[in-house]
């Protein structure tokens, strides 16, 4: 009785698993959109990702869909569907820094809890190390609004009727996660395309781009020279964190190492300070390299009192 009401559950799954390939998805497809490449990988086969390599995954269909969003732009996605196991839940993952890569990373976990899950390159290739290098928007406006929001969108939205046709099948809940940004990327669907998610997990978010790129430079130049008294170095910025987590964990009224709301953390920054020009400091601060790290902590104000980011929580 197990037995064939097992067989029963998993036929259909055979038959879904054998639509992975491109002509079953050609129909769903506009004149500016291309498959790469659409196909089963069983639990036993290994996905060669440009990040990593996927094993042990359930089995899924993979697809990487090239869109033409312009006479002078495109962007890719891959998208992942679960054969067997799909929780009729859709799952989009954003990206970190400038790094113009789909984030298989993230989504090998998403197929794992049964969602069918997607994500993009942003409209550029680039590798994890050059994620600080937005050279690829020198003069190509285009791909410039393709990173900025057109690549997720438009990979969301081909993704979710993709995924509709492959399961003949509604989603029921779609859902977004991203850090960084990734971050900003959650909060620009939000903005612009509300409908888009049903909930939206938006992470350290990386906004106002033009603004940030400017203050990481100001953080970085408050800190120089390397050999100036108001230097702080990386063992002291343990010290600091460790001095953080003393102060902050413990404010929400649970003591777990974890601080829940870091703006609502009171933090003194002159318990770091050193008791004597004598003092080891390599666990404490003088009064010139606090003064480096209160710049951290405060907002940028420019001149004539001008709002240009805010700080560090």
């Amino acid at each position: 009785m197990r037995a064939s009401l097992l067989f029963a559950a998993l036929a259909p799954a055979v038959s879904i698993a054998s639509t992975c390939e491109p002509s079953f998805f050609a129909p769903y497809l506009t004149s500016n959109v291309s498959i790469v490449y659409a196909r089963t990988f069983t639990s036993t086969e290994t996905f060669e990702g440009p990040m990593g390599n996927y094993t042990g995954l359930p089995e899924y269909c993979a697809l990487y869909v090239n869109v033409s969003s312009s006479t002078t732009s495109a962007y890719e996605f891959g998208l992942w569907l679960p054969t067997r196991t799909w929780n009729k839940r859709y799952m989009a993952y954003g990206n970190g820094g400038f790094t113009g890569q789909v984030a298989f990373a993230d989504m090998a976990p998403g197929l794992n809890y049964g969602f069918a899950v997607v994500s993009t390159n942003t409209g550029h290739n680039s590798s994890v190390q050059e994620a600080g290098d937005a050279g690829w928007a020198l003069n190509n406006p285009e791909t410039r609004t393709d990173w900025g929001w057109r690549a997720l969108h438009g990979s969301v939205a081909l993704g979710r009727v993709l995924t509709e046709a492959f399961y003949d099948n509604n989603i029921e809940y779609s859902y977004y996660a991203g850090c960084s940004t990734g971050g900003r990327q959650g909060l620009k669907e939000v903005q612009m395309f509300p409908d888009d998610f049903d909930g939206v997990l938006a992470g350290a978010c990386a906004w106002w781009t033009s603004h940030q790129q400017n203050w990481d430079l100001k953080v970085a130049l408050d800190n120089l020279p390397n050999n100036a008294s108001h230097h702080v170095t990386a063992e002291l910025m343990d010290v600091l964190a460790t001095e953080v987590l003393r102060q902050c964990d413990v404010q929400d009224g649970v003591k777990d190492n974890i601080i829940m709301d870091g703006y609502a953390c009171q933090f003194r920054l002159e318990a770091l300070l050193c008791s004597s020009p004598r003092t080891n400091t390599s666990t404490c601060f003088s009064a010139d390299q606090l003064d480096t790290i209160h710049r951290v902590y405060g907002d940028w104000i420019d001149t004539n009192q001008t709002f240009i980011f805010p700080s560090f929580t």
